[in-house]
C-alpha cells in the first residue's frame, strides 16, 4: 500500500465568476486509484458561499481524476458539489449538461499574466509599445523572460495529467497568452478546461504571478480576452448542409441574449465591434471573419456545410459548463432530418 495525495478540486459559489478551490486528502491504495475508488468528501460551504453557517455541510463527488506529476503519488480529483441528500447543488452547472460523446468542444482560453495587478511586461507607469508584434511573438521585448517558461511547464503538466491540451501561443496584447483544450463530449471538454486553469494558477504561485481571466483588464486600444468555443455535433459533421446551417444560425440569433447571459461577465467591455469582436447587441456570422459572432471555417464551407463552427462571443472568465449547456440547448431547438 502507498500513501496517495488526493487533491480535491471544486468550484465555489461566488458570482458572477466561480473560484476554484482545493484541499488534499491522504489515502492508502495499492496503485493509482480509479475514479470508482475515490470517496466522496465534505467541506464547509459557509466559507465558499454555498451554504449557511447553521447548515454548512456540502459534499464533493469525484467526477474525474488525473495524475499530478508535481507530487509523488499525486492525484488531481475534480468534483461536482452536491447537497448531503445527493442532489446537485445550485452552483453545480455541470449537472445541467446533457452529455453526448458525439458532441465535440474545443475551448480557446485567453488570459493575462499579471504582477501586482499589472500585465506582465507592462512598465509601472504608462504602457509598452502598441499591439502588433506580440501575437505569436518571439524575443524578450515581446514575451519577456518568464511567460514562455510558465506556458511550457503548464503544457507539460497538462499532458502529464492526460488533459487534451492542444497548443499554446502568445496573444495580441502584451502579457496575454492562450491555450486550447479539446474534448469529445461537452463534460469532458469543460472538465479539462477547468483542470487546465487550476494547474496554471497553481503553477504561477511559485513565480509570484497571477492569472487574470477578466475579459477586459486593460481599457483602451488593447485586445480583450475571449474563450472562443468551437463546437460540432455528429449531425453537423456527418449530415449538415446549407439549409440546416441557416436554421441553426437563425436559432443562435433568436437566443443571442440567452447566450450572452452565460458567456462571461462584463462582456460589454469586450464585445464592442472592435478588436476582433462583434457588438454585444448584434449577431452575425461570416466565413473566416474574426469580427463575427460565429466564424465559419473554410473547411466547413468546403465540405458542404459540414464540420465545426466557432462561437467567438464567450469570454475568458466564462464557465465552460454554462457555455456548453447553452450552445447545446440552442442546437436542440433546430430539427434534423
Amino acid at each position: 500500500m502507498a500513501k496517495y495525495k488526493l487533491e480535491y478540486i471544486w468550484l465555489d459559489g461566488y458570482e458572477p465568476v466561480a473560484n476554484l478551490r482545493g484541499k488534499t486528502l491522504v489515502k492508502d491504495f495499492d496503485s493509482f486509484p480509479t475514479l470508482e475508488m475515490l470517496p466522496k468528501w465534505g467541506f464547509d460551504g459557509s466559507s465558499t458561499r454555498q451554504a449557511e453557517g447553521h447548515s454548512s455541510d456540502c459534499v464533493l463527488k469525484p467526477i474525474a481524476c488525473y495524475p499530478d506529476s508535481t507530487k509523488t503519488n499525486g492525484v488531481l480529483v475534480l468534483n461536482e458539489v452536491m447537497h448531503p441528500d445527493g442532489t446537485p447543488h445550485s452552483t453545480n452547472a455541470r449537472a445541467t449538461i446533457l452529455d453526448d460523446p458525439g458532441t465535440w468542444f474545443g475551448f480557446e482560453q485567453e488570459y493575462f499574466f499579471t504582477v501586482d495587478g499589472r500585465p506582465l511586461g507592462f512598465p509601472k507607469e504608462g504602457y509598452p509599445a502598441p499591439q502588433g508584434e506580440y501575437y505569436t511573438g518571439v524575443g524578450y521585448k515581446n514575451v519577456g523572460d518568464l511567460a514562455r517558461e510558465i506556458v511550457d511547464k503548464h503544457l507539460d503538466l497538462c499532458l502529464d495529467a492526460g488533459i487534451n491540451h492542444e497548443g499554446i501561443n502568445a496573444e495580441v496584447a502584451k502579457g496575454q497568452w492562450e491555450f486550447q483544450i479539446f474534448g469529445k463530449g461537452p463534460k469532458k471538454a469543460a472538465d479539462e478546461l477547468w483542470m487546465a486553469r487550476y494547474l496554471l494558477m497553481r503553477l504561477c504561485e511559485s513565480y509570484g504571478i497571477d492569472v487574470e481571466f477578466h475579459c477586459k483588464p486593460i481599457r483602451g486600444d488593447w485586445n480583450g480576452s475571449g474563450m472562443h468555443s468551437n463546437f460540432s455535433t455528429a449531425y453537423m459533421r456527418e449530415v449538415g448542409g446549407k439549409e440546416y446551417f441557416e436554421a441553426l444560425m437563425a436559432a443562435f440569433d433568436k437566443y443571442k441574449n440567452e447566450h450572452i447571459a452565460v458567456y462571461g461577465p462584463d462582456n460589454h467591455l469586450r464585445l464592442t465591434g472592435l478588436h476582433e469582436t462583434q457588438s454585444i447587441d448584434k449577431f452575425n456570422y461570416g466565413l473566416a471573419n474574426r469580427g463575427a459572432s460565429i466564424r465559419i471555417p473554410h473547411s466547413f464551407m468546403d465540405n458542404n456545410y459540414r464540420g465545426y463552427l466557432e462561437d467567438r462571443r464567450p469570454n475568458s472568465a466564462g464557465d465552460p459548463y454554462k457555455i456548453a449547456s447553452r450552445i447545446l440547448q440552442t442546437i436542440a431547438t433546430v430539427p434534423t432530418k
